[in-house]
């Protein structure tokens, strides 16, 4: 079948040819073309067989589209609490072949990097910046080594207008995009920008590998900040079209959600990052002629509209209305909540402690540090409110801790566990986990505050869906 085919497409070029000859000589617009057999007529029985051959195909590409589209992937994600810091780790496999990196879950950033083996010669080129000493990492990728690192030219487009983060300056036309990533804590990477295929692993029965192709990686060669001495990098989750959060979600449902495991539990205690949908937040139905697709929130979960806002990228905005103690609604003024008057408030996986703008900070601590009177006090940086949480005879005393919920757009409340707000300091210290931030300013909810739920962010849908989970599997 093959041989006849390629005879016909020599007949059927040489008519092409012919017919544009003719068709330039007459000035004539249009061409005719006899398709000629030159094979054998083939029986009935040959047709159908090959018509069956053929719809099988169409039908297998169709199936392997369909499961793309609505199938799901899952990252293992764990707290960092074991290496000494407030972060949360995910695993993820870059590189042809695959090279396995443990990268921090970043909802705050737009960039994904990893640790890279300089080559001598970059190294000589590059003789001020170093990686902190001592800090050599214990993987490095090597983009030599995999067959689809492409890197970004910094004379091309894409440098110089889709990544916020590349440098202007090009020694040369053809040398690679450049980029000094800061970070508000002060950390910082620098390195050089390509693309890059990341290995995923498809949910279901199968439990097939897959490959995420074009994902933004930065190849980063010096460094600075205590999160990143204990991680190979970091996995942008931000909102941004270059960020892994997007580029995988455009691919899967539009959606990501993860848990976050109690920030104190053991190095095995895994929940997982997950692309596409999530039954235990969200449900979907099937596609109608007005919509591609529709979501209803599945029983138990709470959602709110998921404010994607240039002023606040690349993090995801909410609107509070706001925070109670105990049941009563707190004096906080309107304007820290609101973007447009200075406030506003995100969500950052990337942040430990949640930080709240100075009327919000100054109304909070007042409403439990007053339930929490009658015990000691004690000094306890980077904390103002710290408590002896034992008895004389050395054991923990049981204090009620009165509830604090943050209230959403959209009726729905984030009530947290205790836990997550006056938090374990120290042996038999307790402390108000908050910390006061500028006003103006944004609020940050931070990683401990978000512990122990399920979250979904809804991309093409604009919602935030939250609920109540203790994340181990």
């Amino acid at each position: 079948m093959a041989g006849r085919r390629r005879v016909m497409l020599v007949v059927v070029a040489a008519g092409l040819l012919a017919a544009a000859a003719s068709a330039g000589g007459s000035g004539g617009k249009s061409a005719r073309f006899e398709l000629l057999r030159l094979a054998p007529a083939a029986s009935l029985a040959d047709l159908a067989r090959m018509d069956r051959e053929r719809m099988a195909f169409i039908s297998s590409r169709g199936r392997r589209r369909a499961a793309e589209i609505a199938s799901a992937f899952a990252m293992p994600l764990s707290s960092g609490a074991y290496t000494g810091t407030g972060q949360y780790f995910v695993r993820f496999r870059v590189g042809t072949p695959a090279q396995p990196f443990l990268l921090v879950a970043d909802t705050g950033s737009d960039l994904t990097w990893v640790k890279c083996h300089r080559h001598p010669a970059a190294a000589n080129n590059n003789a001020s910046t170093s990686v902190p000493a001592g800090s050599s990492p214990r993987r490095a990728f090597r983009p030599d080594k995999s067959r689809t690192w492409a890197p970004i030219p910094c004379s091309s487009a894409t440098c110089k207008e889709s990544l916020p983060f590349s440098l202007a300056a090009c020694s040369t036309p053809s040398s690679p995009c450049a980029y000094d990533y800061r970070y508000k804590d002060g950390s910082a990477a620098r390195g050089t920008v390509g693309t890059e295929s990341a290995t995923i692993a498809l949910s279901g029965s199968a439990a097939k590998r897959a490959k995420l192709r074009d994902v933004v990686l930065g190849c980063t060669t010096a460094y600075n900040g205590q999160s990143f001495l204990a991680s190979d990098g970091v996995l942008s989750l931000g909102y941004s079209n270059v960020s892994f959060a997007s580029r995988a979600a455009a691919r899967f449902g539009g959606r990501f959600s993860y848990c976050l495991v109690d920030h104190l539990a053991p190095r095995n205690a895994t929940s997982y990052l997950t692309f596409g949908p999530n039954p235990a937040l969200s449900s979907s139905a099937a596609p109608d002629a007005a919509s591609s697709c529709s979501h209803a929130t599945a029983p138990g979960a709470r959602q709110t509209p998921l404010l994607l806002d240039h002023r606040t990228h690349p993090f995801y905005a909410v609107t509070v209305r706001g925070v109670s103690v105990a049941g009563e609604l707190l004096k906080i003024p309107r304007a820290v909540w609101d973007v447009e008057q200075g406030g506003g408030a995100i969500l950052d996986s990337g942040t430990s402690l949640t930080v709240l703008a100075k009327p919000a900070y100054r109304a909070v601590v007042a409403a439990l540090s007053k339930s929490l009177a009658e015990r000691p006090r004690v000094a306890m940086d980077p904390f103002d409110y710290c408590y002896n949480w034992t008895s004389p005879s050395g054991r923990d005393v049981a204090v009620a801790v009165p509830e604090l919920a943050v209230h959403f757009a959209g009726s729905s409340r984030l009530a947290p566990p205790a836990k997550s707000y006056v938090i374990d300091a120290a042996p038999g210290v307790k402390c108000i986990g908050v910390q006061e931030g500028p006003w103006p300013g944004l609020s940050v909810i931070g990683n401990i505050l978000q512990q122990e739920h399920l979250w979904e962010y809804d991309l093409n849908n604009r919602r935030l869906r939250f609920k109540r989970s203790r994340c181990t599997h």
